[in-house]
């Protein structure tokens, strides 16, 4: 993976109003589509099949709040080559030649279904590699992009929190249409992440769910996806950071197999933009931290 630092350049952005509204972030960290040679030359799968595990286009649904004075975060690298809503270290020892550190996290639910932060499968289970691949590799990826990552968004995210004295992440991601069992009903058209009310507070996700519905949406909380790495560990209701994932149901926008975007597209892009709107609408004294909002 030598190469994969100029070829990734830049790795992820940051597009930035020229003044903020209100401070309300949003992030698309699994729309990257920029895969490197090698690892392409690499993986036993060609590229329409690593595709399925993109959050496609996500990142041109959220663009639009960027000119009503909303920044955006978005990843240019595809997350099956590092996944930044993991862990720093989350790896599955079965995969890597070499050692890897004492403190990796090789026993989760994640990395146990191949999904650690460099991911053994996509899709319907499929392996990714046909061989272990170097353990330097995956720490060079994490050392590269991940780290990096994370030092951006948490200082967007804190310096919004600093300016208005609260701040909202809303972690976009989207999810195909079923999962593929033969008798499951379709999925909800959005599903938001909370994690079961402790990622940020009530109103947040109230005005979420209000927004979507009032536009025609069907809405579930937290099923099947709760929230994962990043709505977890930035939501700090108490100190004013809140974080709500959204996951977009992939046949609202594009067609799930040939990867390419619907005449449904441009409805859910002015519908991001019309929740955006309604969040920036929220009370700061309702977002506040607690002691403060108390005083």
């Amino acid at each position: 993976m030598s190469e994969f630092r100029d070829e990734l350049d830049p790795p992820f952005e940051v597009i930035e109003p020229p003044a903020c509204r209100a401070p309300i972030l949003f992030n698309s960290p699994h729309s990257g589509s920029t895969y490197p040679r090698d690892f392409l030359a690499e993986s036993r799968l060609d590229i329409a099949t690593l595709r399925r595990s993109e959050d496609s286009f996500v990142d041109e649904l959220i663009s639009g709040v960027v000119g009503h004075g909303f920044p955006l975060m978005r990843a240019h690298f595809p997350r099956c080559f590092v996944d930044v809503n993991r862990e720093p270290y989350e790896l599955d020892p079965r995969m890597f030649d070499g050692r890897l550190p004492s403190f990796a996290n090789t026993r989760s639910m994640r990395v146990a279904g191949g999904l650690g932060t460099v991911a053994r499968v996509v899709g319907d289970a499929q392996e990714i590699y046909d061989h272990r691949i170097p353990v330097d590799d995956a720490l060079a990826r994490i050392e590269a992009l991940y780290k990096p990552y994370h030092r951006t968004l948490r200082r967007l995210f804190m310096r919004l929190h600093r300016d208005f004295g609260a701040a909202v992440l809303v972690d976009c991601h989207s999810m195909p249409s079923t999962a593929g069992n033969r008798d499951e009903r379709p999925r909800p058209e959005f599903v938001l992440g909370d994690r079961y009310g402790t990622s940020c507070v009530g109103a947040v996700s109230e005005t979420v769910e209000d927004t979507l519905r009032d536009l025609g949406y069907s809405v579930s909380r937290n099923k099947p996806y709760a929230g994962g790495f990043i709505t977890e560990h930035y939501g700090n209701p108490a100190a004013g950071l809140h974080t709500i994932q959204l996951e977009l149901n992939r046949a609202l926008y594009m067609d799930e197999r040939r990867y390419e975007r619907t005449a449904g597209f441009a409805k859910v892009a002015a519908d991001m933009e019309t929740l955006a709107l309604r969040l920036a609408d929220l009370p700061y004294e309702e977002l506040r931290p607690y002691r403060a909002a108390a005083e």
